[in-house]
């Protein structure tokens, strides 16, 4: 008997074993499960990614120069020094660019009449972390209008919006001596989707000239300013207004395909075929030679 037990105590004790890893492991997985539970439940949600910027609405600027027709400078600038206009420097021509005009109209004893026109462009890309063009553009425009309202020695100044140039346009008008002259100053400050345009007119009468109306620079003004602003879009592909498409090269084909034959060639093509047929109309009918 005193034998048997302690072997007895032996096969109980590893018999339990067993029994204790099936439940120290099921107490584990258990455990785990809340614990990967409770670590997903804790862990905050991913960053949501910013909504992108809306793309700029155009990707190139005009020729500043041949932003205002040759006919609207002429009418400006009667006498300009350089007719196809002095370029403005510029590091990078697809974000910034400006084009000037100057003359002194010399009519003899009546007098000169002096004037000036410039006209500048500057556009700008969305940007991920600075905002989209159209906003950016839109800062630029407030910024531009303050400028020119805070012109040195301006007086009677005054500024309103201007309509059905671009998307906004303001206008700053006043007037300003120097050189011992009295200048009429026309300023306007459009913007169209991401790009600002700036166009400034001015005038002066010298040697007992008149000084120019005020109503007269800024309609110039407001002229040269429409023809900048609409350049851009011409710029970018789009036609100009009143302009209707070239036709393609297929399309010219396919016209000269489907257009009607002249009487002429009509006639001769309805002459040819009832030849043809006549011919083989007689062929049938002749008797075969017998041999």
């Amino acid at each position: 008997m005193h034998r048997s037990a302690p072997r007895l105590t032996r096969i109980l004790a590893c018999a339990a074993v067993p029994v204790m890893l099936v439940v120290a492991g099921c107490s584990s997985d258990s455990d785990g499960k809340k614990d990967d539970a409770s670590s997903s439940s804790a862990a905050p949600d991913a960053t949501e990614t910013e909504p992108a910027v809306a793309p700029a609405k155009f990707a190139v600027l005009p020729d500043p120069c041949k932003s205002i027709t040759a006919k609207t400078v002429k009418s400006l600038v009667p006498s300009a020094k350089t007719k196809s206009g002095t370029r403005g420097k510029s590091s990078d021509a697809a974000a910034r660019g400006g084009c000037s005009w100057n003359g002194l109209d010399d009519n003899g004893i009546k007098g000169s009449q002096y004037r000036w026109l410039d006209v500048g462009f500057t556009r700008f890309a969305s940007d991920q972390a600075l905002g989209s063009g159209a906003d950016r553009a839109q800062a630029d425009y407030t910024k531009q209008v303050a400028k020119a309202q805070a012109a040195d020695g301006a007086k009677k100044l005054a500024t309103a919006p201007v309509s059905a140039i671009g998307e906004q346009a303001t206008k700053i008008t006043y007037d300003l001596t120097k050189t011992g002259e009295d200048f009429k100053y026309a300023t306007v400050v459009a913007r169209t989707g991401n790009v600002v345009v700036t166009l400034n007119y001015n005038g002066a009468g010298y040697a007992g000239a008149k000084t120019p109306s005020a109503a007269d620079i800024l309609k110039g003004a407001e002229k040269a300013a429409k023809e900048a602003v609409a350049s851009v879009a011409t710029a970018n592909g789009a036609a100009k207004p009143g302009s209707s498409p070239k036709p393609s090269q297929s399309t010219k084909a396919k016209a000269k395909t489907a257009a009607p034959a002249s009487a002429e060639e009509t006639g001769k093509a309805t002459s040819e075929t009832t030849s043809k047929a006549t011919s083989k109309a007689t062929s049938k009918a002749s008797p075969k030679k017998t041999s």
